[in-house]
C-alpha cells in the first residue's frame, strides 16, 4: 500500500495525520519487519478507530474501506477533480498522470488485508471490510453525503477494470462536484485564529419544500422565478424578503436549497458581524462551479452599527464586479433595514453630522440594492385557520374541524398571534396531545 501511496501525483498531497497516510506508514513497517507487534497492532485500532468515527458520522455501511477511500477522492480538491466539475476532460498530458494515479489508488481500495492480519494475527480489518451499521434514517447527520459516497463506492466496487474505476470517480466529479461544496448543500464561516475563514458544513439542514409552506403563493412564486434564473445562467437579482415575524420568510429560503440544490445551488449563511469576511467569502467560490446564495437573515442594522458599509460594497462592486455565481438573499421584519429615528429627519440636531440628510439617504437607500424584494405579512384570521386546517390534514389530526378553529384562536391570542409559526407551533401540540392519549 505504501508503495501505491508514493507513487500518487495529482492526489498525492496527502496530510500525514490522515488515516491513510499512517496505515501506509504502518504496513511499510510490518514489511520491512522491523517493528513491536503490540504497538504496530496499537497504532492499527487507532486509526480503525478513526475510521469507525467517519462512518458514524456520515452512516457509511458494508466494507468501510472502499468506503472510505470513495470519500477519500470525492474530498480531494486538486487541479484535476476541480476542472472535472466544470467540463469534461478528454485529452490533454494530464489524463495519463491521472489515471495512473487512479490505477494506484485502485489498488489500494482493493488491498488484501489477509496478509497483514495473518502476520499479526488479527481480524479488525475483516471486521470493518463487512460491517454491518445501525439501522439507518434519513434524520442523520450527513445523509446527503452518505448517499453520494455509498453509491459512489457501489459503483467502484462493480468497476471492471482500471478504465471503468476511472470513469466512476470522474462522472461523479462531473455531475455532483467535489470536496466540500461538492456534497453539501449549506454552509456556515468560522473565523479562525490567525484572522482566515473556514466553511463547515451545515449537515443538519431541515427537509422541507415549498409546498410544506402554507399560503403566501404570489411570494414562493416570485422567488423561484428569480432562482430559476440564477440557476439557469439568466440575469437575476438580490432578494430581500421582508415581513412580519414567523410569517414563513427563512423557511422559503431553506426550501428554495432543497429544491434546486441537484442543479448546483448552495447556501453560505453569514451574520451581521462577518459581514467584513465578505470579500473573502467571495475570493474563494467565485471560480467554482455552483450558484452560491449568500444568506442573511434576519437582517437590520442599529443607528451606530456601520456593518452595512460592506454590505453595500459587495452588492455594488468596486473595481472587481460581483461574480455571476453569487446572489445575496436576506431576511428582515424591517422593509428599511435601517432603524431611523425622528432625529435623523432633522439636520438641526445632529450637529456632529453636518450632512446628516445624506448619511441617511445612503443608509436608507441599502434596500434599494436588492433588485427583489418581497413583503411577508401576518395572515389575516381566515388565512391563518386555513393554515391550520392544512398542517392539521398533513399530521393527520383527529378532530372536529370547528373545535380545531376554536382552539386555534385561542393558541394564537396566547402565542404569539397570527402567523404561520405560530400555526405550527399549535399543530405541534395537538400531535403531542394525541400521541400521549394513545
Amino acid at each position: 500500500m505504501y508503495r501505491d501511496i508514493s507513487e500518487l501525483f495529482m492526489y498525492g498531497s496527502i496530510n500525514e495525520d490522515t488515516i491513510l497516510y499512517r496505515l501506509g506508514e504502518i504496513f511499510e513497517l510490518i514489511e520491512q519487519g522491523d517493528y513491536s507487534r503490540s504497538a504496530v497492532i496499537r497504532d492499527i485500532k487507532t486509526q480503525l478507530k478513526r475510521l469507525l468515527v467517519i462512518a458514524t458520522d456520515y452512516g457509511f455501511d458494508k466494507n468501510l474501506w472502499h468506503n472510505y477511500i470513495a470519500f477519500f477522492l470525492v474530498m480531494n480538491e486538486n487541479p484535476f477533480s476541480l476542472v472535472c466539475e466544470k467540463s469534461e476532460i478528454k485529452d490533454g498530458s494530464v489524463i495519463s498522470l491521472v489515471r495512473e494515479d487512479l490505477k494506484h489508488i485502485r489498488s489500494i481500495f482493493l488491498y488484501d488485508f489477509s496478509a497483514v492480519e495473518k502476520e499479526l494475527g488479527i481480524d479488525s480489518f475483516s471486521i470493518i471490510s463487512d460491517y454491518k451499521a445501525v439501522k439507518k434514517n434519513k434524520k442523520i447527520y450527513n445523509w446527503n453525503v452518505s448517499e453520494k459516497i455509498l453509491a459512489l463506492t457501489e459503483r467502484m466496487e462493480n468497476a471492471a477494470d482500471d478504465d471503468g474505476f476511472y470513469l466512476a470517480v470522474t462522472e461523479f466529479y462531473r455531475d455532483y462536484g467535489v470536496g466540500l461544496f461538492g456534497l453539501n448543500k449549506a454552509f456556515r464561516i468560522e473565523e479562525k485564529a490567525d484572522g482566515s475563514i473556514k466553511f463547515n458544513a451545515i449537515n443538519n439542514m431541515e427537509v422541507i419544500t415549498l409546498d410544506d409552506l402554507v399560503g403566501y403563493e404570489r411570494q414562493k412564486q416570485a422567488l423561484v422565478e428569480n432562482t430559476e434564473a440564477f440557476v439557469s445562467g439568466s440575469r437575476a437579482n438580490n432578494v430581500l424578503l421582508y415581513g412580519d415575524s414567523g410569517t414563513g420568510k427563512s423557511t422559503s429560503i431553506k426550501a428554495i436549497i432543497n429544491q434546486y440544490y441537484d442543479r448546483g445551488l448552495r447556501m453560505i449563511e453569514i451574520y451581521k458581524h462577518q459581514f467584513r469576511y465578505l470579500s473573502s467569502i467571495i475570493s474563494v467560490i467565485k471560480n467554482r462551479n455552483y450558484k452560491f446564495i449568500i444568506y442573511m437573515d434576519d437582517l437590520s442594522f442599529e443607528e451606530n452599527e456601520i456593518e452595512y458599509k460592506f454590505l453595500k460594497a459587495v452588492i455594488e462592486g468596486g473595481v472587481e464586479t460581483k461574480p455571476d455565481n453569487i446572489l445575496i438573499y436576506a431576511t428582515s421584519n424591517r422593509r428599511h433595514l435601517i432603524k431611523e429615528s425622528w432625529n435623523d429627519k432633522d439636520d438641526h440636531t445632529n450637529q456632529d453630522d453636518i450632512h446628516h440628510s445624506d448619511t441617511v439617504e445612503e443608509k436608507l437607500s441599502l434596500v434599494s440594492r436588492f433588485g427583489v424584494t418581497i413583503g411577508y405579512s401576518k395572515p389575516l384570521q381566515k388565512e391563518y385557520l386555513d393554515i391550520v386546517l392544512s398542517l392539521a390534514e398533513r399530521n393527520s389530526i383527529r378532530m372536529d374541524k370547528e373545535e380545531l378553529k376554536k382552539e386555534a384562536v385561542r393558541w394564537e391570542m396566547t402565542h404569539g398571534g397570527k402567523s404561520g409559526r405560530t400555526a405550527q407551533q399549535f399543530i405541534n401540540y395537538l400531535i403531542f396531545r394525541q400521541d400521549r392519549d394513545l
